[in-house]
Protein backbone atom coordinates (compact mmCIF):
# COMPACT_ATOMS: atom_id res chain seq x y z
CA UNK A 1 0.00 0.00 0.00
CA UNK A 2 1.17 3.48 -0.81
CA UNK A 3 -0.16 6.54 1.04
CA UNK A 4 0.37 10.26 0.59
CA UNK A 5 0.14 12.66 3.52
CA UNK A 6 -0.46 16.24 2.41
CA UNK A 7 -0.12 19.25 4.68
CA UNK A 8 -1.22 22.73 3.71
CA UNK A 9 -0.12 26.24 4.57
CA UNK A 10 1.63 27.14 7.81
CA UNK A 11 1.85 23.58 9.08
CA UNK A 12 5.59 23.84 8.55
CA UNK A 13 5.43 26.42 11.38
CA UNK A 14 4.17 23.96 14.00
CA UNK A 15 5.96 24.47 17.30
CA UNK A 16 6.25 28.19 16.54
CA UNK A 17 2.72 29.32 15.70
CA UNK A 18 -0.18 29.50 18.14
CA UNK A 19 1.16 26.99 20.64
CA UNK A 20 -2.03 27.35 22.67
CA UNK A 21 -3.90 25.77 19.73
CA UNK A 22 -1.32 23.52 18.06
CA UNK A 23 1.08 22.71 20.88
CA UNK A 24 4.85 22.92 21.09
CA UNK A 25 5.71 19.92 18.92
CA UNK A 26 7.32 20.84 15.60
CA UNK A 27 6.60 19.88 12.02
CA UNK A 28 9.72 17.70 12.17
CA UNK A 29 8.16 15.88 15.15
CA UNK A 30 5.01 15.31 13.12
CA UNK A 31 6.96 13.98 10.15
CA UNK A 32 8.86 11.55 12.39
CA UNK A 33 5.59 10.24 13.85
CA UNK A 34 4.09 9.74 10.39
CA UNK A 35 7.25 8.05 9.06
CA UNK A 36 7.33 5.76 12.11
CA UNK A 37 3.68 4.87 11.46
CA UNK A 38 4.47 4.02 7.83
CA UNK A 39 7.21 1.64 8.99
CA UNK A 40 5.03 0.05 11.70
CA UNK A 41 2.20 -0.55 9.22
CA UNK A 42 4.57 -1.82 6.53
CA UNK A 43 3.41 0.67 3.95
CA UNK A 44 5.12 3.01 1.54
CA UNK A 45 4.40 6.63 2.27
CA UNK A 46 5.26 10.16 1.34
CA UNK A 47 4.81 13.40 3.26
CA UNK A 48 4.25 16.57 1.27
CA UNK A 49 3.78 20.14 2.51
CA UNK A 50 3.22 23.36 0.64
CA UNK A 51 2.00 26.84 1.40
CA UNK A 52 0.74 27.17 -2.20
CA UNK A 53 -2.70 26.01 -3.29
CA UNK A 54 -1.67 25.12 -6.83
CA UNK A 55 1.20 22.98 -5.58
CA UNK A 56 -1.23 21.04 -3.39
CA UNK A 57 -3.58 20.54 -6.35
CA UNK A 58 -0.67 19.38 -8.52
CA UNK A 59 0.45 16.85 -5.88
CA UNK A 60 -3.08 15.47 -5.47
CA UNK A 61 -3.34 15.03 -9.24
CA UNK A 62 0.09 13.38 -9.40
CA UNK A 63 -1.09 10.83 -6.81
CA UNK A 64 -3.49 9.43 -9.38
CA UNK A 65 -0.61 8.57 -11.70
CA UNK A 66 2.05 7.41 -9.22
CA UNK A 67 0.26 4.43 -7.69
CA UNK A 68 -0.96 6.11 -4.52
CA UNK A 69 -3.76 4.14 -2.83
CA UNK A 70 -4.98 6.79 -0.41
CA UNK A 71 -4.46 10.33 0.84
CA UNK A 72 -4.34 11.83 4.31
CA UNK A 73 -4.84 15.56 3.94
CA UNK A 74 -4.72 18.51 6.29
CA UNK A 75 -5.50 21.37 3.92
CA UNK A 76 -5.10 23.82 6.83
CA UNK A 77 -6.55 27.24 5.93
CA UNK A 78 -7.41 25.98 2.44
CA UNK A 79 -9.96 23.69 4.11
CA UNK A 80 -12.33 26.63 4.30
CA UNK A 81 -11.58 28.32 1.00
CA UNK A 82 -10.39 25.93 -1.70
CA UNK A 83 -12.82 24.54 -4.20
CA UNK A 84 -9.73 23.72 -6.28
CA UNK A 85 -8.50 21.21 -3.67
CA UNK A 86 -12.02 19.75 -3.41
CA UNK A 87 -12.15 19.34 -7.19
CA UNK A 88 -8.69 17.74 -7.29
CA UNK A 89 -9.68 15.20 -4.63
CA UNK A 90 -12.87 14.42 -6.52
CA UNK A 91 -10.98 14.13 -9.82
CA UNK A 92 -8.49 11.51 -8.60
CA UNK A 93 -11.16 9.46 -6.80
CA UNK A 94 -8.65 8.14 -4.25
CA UNK A 95 -9.91 7.50 -0.73
CA UNK A 96 -8.92 10.48 1.40
CA UNK A 97 -9.12 11.23 5.11
CA UNK A 98 -9.18 14.85 6.25
CA UNK A 99 -7.19 15.61 9.41
CA UNK A 100 -7.09 18.69 11.63
CA UNK A 101 -4.84 19.00 14.67
CA UNK A 102 -7.29 21.28 16.47
CA UNK A 103 -11.02 20.79 16.87
CA UNK A 104 -12.16 23.06 14.09
CA UNK A 105 -15.77 22.90 15.30
CA UNK A 106 -14.75 24.87 18.40
CA UNK A 107 -13.00 27.62 16.48
CA UNK A 108 -14.04 30.70 14.48
CA UNK A 109 -17.24 30.74 12.43
CA UNK A 110 -15.35 30.96 9.13
CA UNK A 111 -13.67 27.63 9.93
CA UNK A 112 -16.96 25.74 10.03
CA UNK A 113 -17.01 24.98 6.30
CA UNK A 114 -14.76 22.27 4.92
CA UNK A 115 -14.66 22.08 1.16
CA UNK A 116 -12.01 19.35 1.09
CA UNK A 117 -13.99 17.30 3.58
CA UNK A 118 -16.79 16.95 1.04
CA UNK A 119 -14.51 14.64 -0.97
CA UNK A 120 -13.15 12.69 2.01
CA UNK A 121 -14.39 9.39 3.41
CA UNK A 122 -13.66 10.51 6.98
CA UNK A 123 -12.66 13.58 9.00
CA UNK A 124 -10.56 13.41 12.16
CA UNK A 125 -10.14 16.57 14.21
CA UNK A 126 -9.02 17.68 17.63
CA UNK A 127 -6.72 14.73 18.28
CA UNK A 128 -3.44 16.51 17.72
CA UNK A 129 -0.75 14.62 15.85
CA UNK A 130 -2.45 11.33 16.76
CA UNK A 131 -5.14 12.18 14.22
CA UNK A 132 -2.65 11.46 11.45
CA UNK A 133 -1.95 8.01 12.89
CA UNK A 134 -5.69 7.30 13.08
CA UNK A 135 -6.14 8.44 9.48
CA UNK A 136 -3.35 6.17 8.25
CA UNK A 137 -4.76 3.25 10.24
CA UNK A 138 -8.22 3.89 8.81
CA UNK A 139 -6.95 3.83 5.22
CA UNK A 140 -4.87 0.70 5.83
CA UNK A 141 -7.83 -1.13 7.37
CA UNK A 142 -10.49 -0.05 4.90
CA UNK A 143 -8.55 -0.03 1.63
CA UNK A 144 -6.35 -3.11 1.66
Amino acid sequence: MKLLVINGPNLNMLGIREKNIYGAETYEDLKKLIERTFVEKGIEGEIYQSNHEGDLVDRIQQAYFDGTNGIVINPAAYTHTSVAILDALKAVMLPAVEVHISDVKEREDFRQISYAGKACVKTIMGKGFQGYVEAIEYLVEHYK
